[in-house]
C-alpha cells in the first residue's frame, strides 16, 4: 500500500488546494473511481476543478448509499472503488461496519477537519454539514420549542410532523439525544414526540416544510439546507409562502444544534489510493468548502469559510460539538427505541 509523502506532487497539489489556492502546481496522472450517493448537479464544479488542478480523471458511479455499500462488499478485493461519498453519519458508520473503508493518515485532513467530524479510526471524514433544526408556523405557534426535548411537551400535542424512524436523519438525531441525555431520557423523548404527532411519519424534509404551510402540522424538524434552498430557488409548496415559516436553532443554552454530515472515506481496496486521499484533501480546501455552501446550501465543515447568502440568512448559532463517531455507536439503541415506542 502506497502512502503520500510531503514531497510528492499529489501531496503538494492537495496542500495548495487545502489553503484555497488554485495556483499552478505539478500535474499528476491517473484516475480515481468515486462511488457517490450525493446527487447534486452543483458538485460538478468539485469534480472539474479537482481534475483541472491535478490532472486526475474522476470516474463516477452514483446510486443509493446502501446499494453502493452492498456493491462494495460484493466486489470485495476486486472492487474498483477508490472513494465512497455519502450523506449522514449513520451511513458513514454503516460503511465502516461493513468493512468497505480503510484508515487514512493525512496531515491535511487532520488539520482541516474538526476532530468531532472525523471517525475515531480515520476511516471517514465530514466535509459539509446541515443543522437539523426546528421549523414552525409563525401564524399558529407563538412559543415554539427551544430544544429537541421540548418537542415532547404535551402542549404540542397534535402539532408535530416528522420523518419516519427508518430515515437516517431521524436515526442519527435520536442517537445524538442518547449520547447527550442518556437512553432513558431519549426513550421518554421519543414516546412524547410520537404522542404529539399530527399525522403518521411520512415524506422527506421538504414535505415537512410544505406541511407547515398547508396546515397539516405546526411544528417540524428538517435540515437547514432544504430551507435555505427554498430561500434561494423556487421550491414548489414552500418558497411562495416561506415567510410563514419561522425557525429555531435548538438547545442554544445547552449542547447546541444537531449537525448532519456529508462525508466520505477511502475504499478498503482502493486501486488508486494516493489519488483518493488527494481528492478527500481537496474536499477540505477553502475552494471546495465554499462550493458546498454556495452550490448546495450547506455549512462548511472547515471553520472560517464564508457562507453563501442563503445559508447566512439563517443566522449564527451554536452547533453541537458531540463526537459523531460516538453518536454512530448509538444507532442500534436508537432503532430499538423507535421500535419500542411505535415510531413508524
Amino acid at each position: 500500500m502506497t502512502v503520500l509523502t510531503r514531497t510528492s506532487p499529489l501531496f503538494l497539489a492537495a496542500a495548495a488546494l487545502a489553503v484555497g489556492s488554485c495556483a499552478a502546481f505539478a500535474q499528476s496522472q491517473g484516475e480515481v473511481n468515486l462511488y457517490s450517493s450525493r446527487h447534486y448537479d452543483t458538485d460538478e464544479r468539485l469534480y472539474s476543478d479537482f481534475t483541472e488542478a491535478t490532472g486526475i480523471t474522476i470516474n463516477r458511479i452514483e446510486g443509493n448509499a446502501d446499494e453502493l455499500i452492498a456493491r462494495m462488499q460484493a466486489e470485495g478485493a476486486n472492487s474498483p472503488a477508490d472513494i465512497l461519498l455519502t450523506v449522514d453519519t449513520s451511513r458513514l458508520q454503516r460503511a465502516k461496519d461493513a468493512g468497505v473503508l480503510q484508515s487514512v493518515d493525512s496531515d491535511i485532513l487532520e488539520e482541516r477537519i474538526p476532530t468531532n467530524l472525523q471517525d475515531n479510526d480515520n476511516q471517514w471524514f465530514g466535509f459539509s454539514q446541515r443543522a437539523r433544526i426546528i421549523f414552525y408556523d409563525k401564524n399558529d405557534v407563538s412559543e415554539p420549542p427551544l430544544d429537541y426535548l421540548s418537542l415532547a411537551d404535551p402542549k404540542y400535542k397534535g402539532l408535530v410532523c416528522h420523518r419516519s424512524s427508518s430515515n437516517v436523519y431521524s436515526q442519527t438525531l435520536l442517537a445524538s439525544v442518547i449520547q447527550n441525555h442518556g437512553e432513558e431520557a431519549a426513550t421518554t423523548w421519543a414516546q412524547g414526540v410520537v404522542d404529539n404527532f399530527a399525522r403518521d411519519p411520512q415524506g422527506g424534509d421538504t414535505d415537512q416544510l410544505a406541511a407547515l404551510i398547508s396546515g397539516e402540522c405546526d411544528i417540524s424538524i428538517a435540515n437547514t439546507y432544504y430551507f435555505a434552498r427554498a430561500l434561494r430557488t423556487d421550491v414548489t409548496g414552500v418558497s411562495e409562502n416561506i415567510d410563514q415559516i419561522g425557525w429555531v436553532f435548538p438547545a442554544q443554552e445547552a449542547e447546541g444544534a444537531h449537525m448532519n454530515l456529508s462525508g466520505g472515506g477511502v475504499a478498503a481496496h482502493a486501486p488508486n489510493r494516493d489519488n483518493a486521499v488527494a481528492f478527500l484533501e481537496y474536499l477540505s480546501s477553502d475552494q471546495a468548502q465554499q462550493y458546498f455552501s454556495s452550490g448546495n446550501d450547506e455549512f462548511p465543515a472547515v471553520e472560517g469559510v464564508a457562507l453563501s447568502e442563503s445559508v447566512a440568512k439563517l443566522g449564527t448559532y451554536k452547533a453541537d460539538k458531540v463526537d459523531l463517531s460516538a453518536v454512530a455507536l448509538n444507532l442500534p439503541a436508537a432503532q430499538k427505541i423507535f421500535n419500542d415506542v411505535g415510531w413508524k
